[in-house]
């Protein structure tokens, strides 16, 4: 392909930080195409089949693609990545690219994170499809579907030592039909996406990346693309996201690769546009006061007690200085301040990350003055009623509160399985049952960073 039909590389700033995309194609839609394990977003116009592809979806579709952070030609960054930075440079994307919404494509590892902003941002998001997908990156007894995380260290160790031979992208390439040509663009796609320690980090983030407990709250109409004799993501993962996304279709192609660019790929782009043309027509949008999201409670422990030794005047000051903690903690973490419960808070958040270090901040200050509180924080789908929020996610980070101790952050699994790429860490807190709700739920707690 000639330099002068290879897109303009541009760069939209997320945060402090400069993410790279193109824009191309003549269609009459947005198409935003999110990522897989690798991404560098000059390389695949330099491969035939990719070039071939995309120059494709072009056709159908107004395309938008982008390195994420830490590859390509997008800013490096120190350790990896978490999902919710992940779907702020989703944002940033789009909104640079002057896309309101759009149809979201995520290859492989870019489904979790397109499921998670499907999710917490369903105006962004029309349409979704998912293609060589899985719910959870590495599995476990309970998800069988993928490499078992106790063969994790080895299986990074051995990826590590091959990075840049396009080993990886070579056996993610149709079985057999990977011409040594072709071999050699792959490599250079695997050394130009990021160094080696550099794939090592984003292979461990990716241990805390689950999903499973977020498919139903996928609102949009979903098509999972996957192929049966894929090696890398087996067919089972894909059977998985369709049964468990309430408006999901699968499409089972009976070839090999992990890479749509490769074998059918003229099926995956015609099924790509008649799905996109069949939700057109059919489309209902998800209700705009409903939305996933991040609930954090709090609540000053003993607040009656301090009150009556301290007297109203002087707790209506300490209580001022609590409000004005609050405030800047949360606009530091992106939070929005709900409502004041009178001991407390009830906050939401975007991202499980900022929550969670949100609220240890709010501990360790409040503590410094002498308010000494304890927290609850879930995510799931919140109801909004003018400013206030409702929902029984709201009711399940009120009983996880109710649970911790003073100086204390209690949190669901649902949350912790959504902090890949953090340095937090997390002890069980056991297992309760939380009162008015029948079902036991897994409770943890954040160690201090």
């Amino acid at each position: 392909m000639s330099v002068a039909e290879i897109p303009e590389t541009r760069f939209a700033l997320s945060g402090e930080l400069s993410i790279a995309y193109q824009v191309f194609g003549s269609g009459p839609r947005d198409l935003l195409y999110v990522p897989g394990i690798i991404s560098h977003v000059d390389m695949p116009w330099e491969e035939a089949h990719a070039a071939s592809f995309l120059k494709e979806l072009g056709k159908r579709f107004r395309v938008i693609i982008f390195d994420k952070r830490g590859q390509g030609a997008s800013d490096r960054i120190d350790g990896a990545t978490t999902l919710e930075e992940r779907i702020d440079d989703l944002r940033a994307v789009m909104s640079a690219a002057g896309s309101e919404s759009a149809t979201v494509f995520a290859l492989s590892e870019g489904g979790p994170v397109s499921i998670l902003f499907a999710s917490i941002y369903p105006d962004k998001v029309d349409r979704l499809i998912l293609f060589g997908a899985m719910a959870k990156f590495w599995g476990d007894d309970e998800y069988p579907h993928m490499t078992h995380s106790k063969h994790m260290a080895e299986v990074i160790d051995r990826m590590v030592a091959e990075w840049g031979t396009g080993a990886f992208v070579g056996r993610a390439g149709a079985v057999g039909n990977v011409s040594p040509a072709d071999l050699q663009v792959l490599a250079r796609r695997e050394r130009m996406a990021c160094s080696p320690s550099g794939i090592r980090k984003f292979l461990q983030a990716n241990a805390l990346i689950d999903v499973r407990a977020l498919l139903p709250e996928v609102k949009q109409k979903t098509l999972v693309i996957q192929r049966r004799l894929d090696k890398i993501v087996p067919r089972e993962n894909g059977r998985f996201l369709a049964d468990h996304i309430p408006n999901a279709i699968y499409l089972e192609l009976p070839t090999t690769s992990h890479l749509p660019q490769f074998e059918d790929s003229d099926l995956v782009i015609e099924a790509v546009a008649a799905f996109d043309n069949v939700a057109e027509s059919s489309e209902v949008k998800p209700e705009d006061n409903r939305k996933l999201s991040v609930t954090l409670f709090t609540d000053i422990v003993g607040s009656t007690e301090r009150l009556l030794s301290v007297g109203d005047e002087e707790w209506r000051k300490l209580l001022d200085q609590h409000d004005e903690i609050a405030r800047s903690a949360v606009e530091k973490y992106k939070g929005r301040i709900v409502k004041n419960t009178g001991d407390g808070l009830l906050v939401i958040f975007d991202g499980p990350v900022r929550s969670l270090m949100c609220a240890q901040e709010l501990i360790a200050a409040l503590k410094a003055i002498g308010l000494p509180i304890r927290a609850g924080v879930h995510i799931g789908e919140v109801v909004n009623r003018g400013g206030d929020i409702t929902g029984i996610a709201v009711n399940i980070a009120s009983r996880v509160m109710d649970i911790a101790a003073e100086g204390e952050v209690l949190v669901t699994r649902t949350l912790k399985d959504l902090t890949g790429g953090s340095e937090m860490q997390f002890e069980s807190a056991g297992t309760h049952t939380l009162k008015g709700l029948s079902d036991p739920y897994d409770l943890y707690r954040p160690l201090t960073l």
